[in-house]
């Protein structure tokens, strides 16, 4: 095979490339990688050393990135169902993490906030909150599902109340949990050096990943969110399903929620997850998923989750003030999503498509 040939093979698989879902998350991933390594390659350094514990720990910003983007990586996954099913977006899940994290505070404390041992076992904390949050969840599905209230409005209510609710739950106290085996879940295991909010992330997109495969919740989801109606008349109970996602989503809070309070040891319920939702909803729109319903990519969803970390990261990184990095992600991720939206993808393959025939025209000639 010639040069000339092996250009002409590169096109088609460029473009089936440039085609796919998950090209526009994935190209903003290497746009942040190459910006950091040319403004700065030390960036990419991975030190071996001790915590304050005395445990052999990596460190370094792309640890950081991991560890950090766990919590929001796994909201996006159940943010990305209820998008798909319900076309429209769960804005109570900042909220509904303090409740989570209130909750599992409040079953190891008891009635004493700063308690010298825990009062239950981790596990039953937990699952409590599990529980919980599924229920919180339900009612939102219940209302998106059953009452046909828009989502946003729907999950509105818990929005407002939820900060209220997680501070009524510990009668407006703030408790601590002095044990430090509590803190291993949000910081890192006696003798593994990997923080651990990173092997739950990686657990719950396993779970998922096998869900969607050997179920039919993605094929559910999918053909509820493109058209209800005819999901319907194919014996699907669109109403069921829309609710099923949002209880979904209320599982994934539980175990966001319970990372942010196991790094902490305490929870402060006016700032816990504060605006996480949005970060959440624009990981879905990064990873290229329709925001009104209908065909989703996961794996996409998840990447965008990881690349809005890892370009918050880079703007801590170079010393942008907290007040001042929304701004600054707003811009860089509107581009993003609007590169990625399906009319424009399409205006930019027609564009190319004739830039060819422009081409070969002049070539013919």
């Amino acid at each position: 095979m010639n040069a000339l040939e092996a250009k002409k093979g590169l096109k088609p698989t460029l473009m089936r490339m440039i085609r796919k879902q998950i090209f526009i998350p994935l190209a903003a991933l290497v746009i942040l990688v190459l910006f950091n390594l040319i403004a700065d390659p030390s960036f990419f350094k991975i030190s071996y050393s001790m915590n304050s514990q005395g445990f052999p720990v990596l460190s370094g910003y792309l640890i950081t990135i991991l560890d950090n983007a766990s919590e929001l990586v796994i909201l996006a996954i159940g943010m990305t169902l209820v998008t798909a099913a319900s076309g429209g977006q769960d804005i109570s899940v900042g909220a509904a993490i303090a409740i989570a994290g209130s909750v599992v505070l409040r079953v190891l404390c008891g009635d004493n906030p700063r308690p010298d041992e825990m009062q239950h076992s981790i596990l039953l904390a937990f699952l409590v909150s599990c529980v919980v949050a599924m229920a919180f969840g339900a009612f939102n599905g219940a209302l998106v599902a059953y009452f046909n209230i828009q989502p946003m409005i729907a999950t509105l209510i818990l929005y407002t109340a939820g900060r209220s609710i997680a501070a009524w739950i510990n009668n407006n106290r703030l408790p601590i949990i002095s044990d430090p085996s509590f803190g291993y879940f949000g910081s890192f295991l006696p003798g593994i050096p990997i923080p651990t909010p990173i092997f739950i992330a990686v657990i719950c997109m396993i779970l998922i990943a096998l869900a969607l495969k050997f179920t039919t919740l993605s094929l559910y989801t999918q053909s509820v969110g493109i058209n209800a109606n005819s999901a319907k008349l194919n014996g699907i109970n669109p109403r069921l399903v829309k609710f099923l996602t949002y209880v979904i989503m209320g599982l994934c809070v539980a175990v966001a929620g319970f990372i942010k309070v196991t790094r902490f040891s305490t929870i402060n319920y006016s700032v816990v997850a504060l605006d996480i939702e949005m970060d959440a909803i624009l990981a879905v729109a990064l990873g290229g998923n329709a925001l009104s319903g209908g065909k989703f990519s996961m794996a996409s969803s998840i990447l965008g989750a990881y690349v809005i970390q890892f370009l918050t990261t880079t703007l801590f990184k170079f010393n942008v003030s907290s007040s001042a990095l929304p701004a600054y992600k707003a811009v860089v991720v509107i581009v993003l999503v609007v590169i990625s939206a399906p009319t424009v993808r399409e205006k930019l393959s027609r564009a190319w498509k004739k830039i060819q025939l422009s081409v070969l025209k002049k070539e013919a000639a």
